[in-house]
């Protein structure tokens, strides 16, 4: 497994420059995937030169590394409904809400994010694999905090598995994203969006 380099500190102009190549990077994969996206794919769409893009990148695998660090990372991740205070039942549903007109909005289609890296990278690529379960794990556990605020404030029972809860909404997402972008139908994310919010409200405590 090849060690990531070091990171560079990098002036705003720097940081800018990088991050206009991640974005092109993370355009060009949601249209044509990780395979179908070549770095003089991403040089021209980003306007930089090779040495340019070469000075932030080494290869092609650190820049897919840095895509996928993005759509970890809920606060870089703009494809995604914001989830950093999944701490209230109206804030569980306004978050499940964001997400059915997100995919409404991009009529169903696919965009970059974990779930679409995961699918072309996840079983071929074993560092990749990692980095992106990590990702998971941290959009899983940001819904954990919310659900563990809303229990110590008493309200969600205490014998709630936390753990499932949040790998159900989570995983419900992801696949619900799925199966809409197949069918092109928003009505399979609704649908398990729906069950799950109902799920995590069957273990509410009584008025």
């Amino acid at each position: 497994m090849t060690a990531p380099s070091k990171p560079r500190r990098l002036t705003p102009k720097g940081q800018a420059t990088r991050n206009r190549i991640v974005d092109a990077a993370t355009a060009l994969i949601a249209r044509q995937g990780v395979a179908g996206t070549s770095i003089e794919d991403v040089r021209a769409e980003a306007g930089v030169s090779g040495s340019q893009l070469y000075h932030y990148f080494e290869s092609k695998q650190e820049l897919i590394r840095a895509v996928i660090t993005r759509h970890a990372d809920p606060t870089l991740d703009s494809t995604r409904p914001r989830i950093e205070a999944l701490d209230s039942f109206d804030a569980l549903r306004a978050w499940a809400d964001a997400a059915i007109e997100q995919q409404l909005a991009n009529d169903c289609r696919g965009y970059c994010n974990l779930g679409t890296l995961a699918g072309e990278l996840g079983v071929s690529d074993e560092e990749s694999r990692t980095d992106i379960a990590d990702g998971f794990l941290r959009w899983k556990d940001l819904i954990l905090n919310g659900l563990k605020a809303m229990r110590d404030r008493g309200e969600l029972r205490a014998d709630a598995d936390l753990d499932e809860l949040s790998y159900a909404l989570l995983t419900g997402l992801q696949g619900g994203v799925l199966l809409t972008q197949i069918m092109r139908d928003v009505r399979p994310l609704e649908a398990v969006l729906n069950s799950a919010l109902a799920y995590i409200h069957s273990f509410a405590t009584a008025a």
